[in-house]
């Protein structure tokens, strides 16, 4: 409960007067795990009456929510799918619903989707009413903001190059980042993937290395369609993505494909230790 406390707005209390009991986050709800609490309220906001109905419908938006896509889309979508055992209902704010559709209306278009009228943020109430609020501005302050990876065009993956031909592109980027990716099945049969990202150089600017690691996590998962252009089997395909950051957006302009019986990218890797720029 003290980490969900920060976003309470205190006012009067909402409750749709459903007969309503508590149930453990069940572990297919895994967006909603660590989140502050462990038990929700059945029927959610949702309207969802079985725990079978959550499951399913709530299995659509978890790979929005690994996404991140804003900080707050977990406890937003949480708060609608698995809302906290309290003795009322505690709506998500307006305005924290206009935050987080702004920020992740574009990756439901990147993958086909529009956002939907059952989250129409009119439905929430107002901040002045007891309801989930974005934190306070001044907390936002202190964090470190992070450049962010939108929908693209994705990149053609190069299978034959040469290491100058690589050296060059490197020259031009901000990171290089070598990507290990394969397939796997959800319990509904659904697709999804193992990503394993290990960056390889960060050529500048002031990013560590596992807030790379992070972001390209993040625009994997953004640009869906991409990465199943990467995983045409089951059996794990190793990458290196190489891109820009510009204007706080992070984009990938390049894939090649690492394959052992090549030597040009580690040859490049190497080389670039002691390589010059023109």
């Amino acid at each position: 409960l003290f980490a969900l406390s920060g976003f309470l707005r205190a006012a009067t209390g909402f409750d749709i007067g459903l007969s309503t009991k508590c149930v453990v986050i069940p572990k297919e709800m895994g967006m909603c795990h660590k989140i502050g609490y462990s038990e929700m309220r059945l029927p959610n906001l949702m309207g969802h009456t079985s725990m079978a109905e959550v499951i399913l419908k709530s299995t659509t938006w978890q790979h929005l929510a690994h996404t991140d896509c804003h900080p707050h889309v977990r406890t937003f979508l949480c708060s609608l799918f698995a809302p906290i055992c309290l003795d009322t209902f505690i709506h998500p704010c307006r305005s924290m619903c206009a935050a987080v559709r702004d920020s992740c209306a574009p990756v439901l278009a990147c993958h086909g989707h529009s956002w939907p009228d059952t989250l129409h943020c009119d439905r929430f109430p107002a901040d002045e009413d007891m309801c989930l609020a974005s934190l306070t501005k001044e907390y936002k302050h202190l964090q470190k903001v992070l450049p962010k990876p939108v929908c693209q065009t994705c990149p053609t993956v190069e299978d034959f190059f040469m290491h100058k031909r690589v050296l060059e592109v490197f020259c031009d980027s901000n990171f290089a980042v070598k990507v290990k990716l394969s397939k796997k099945r959800t319990v509904f049969g659904e697709q999804e993937y193992n990503i394993e990202c290990q960056v390889e150089f960060v050529t500048q600017g002031s990013l560590l290395p596992y807030e790379t690691q992070s972001m390209i996590q993040q625009w994997l998962l953004i640009n869906e369609k991409c990465t199943q252009r990467m995983t045409l089997s089951h059996r794990p395909m190793v990458y290196l993505l190489v891109g820009s950051i510009e204007e706080g957006i992070i984009s990938v302009k390049q894939v090649y494909r690492w394959q052992r019986r090549d030597s040009q990218l580690p040859l490049a890797t190497q080389k670039w230790r002691y390589h010059k720029c023109l």
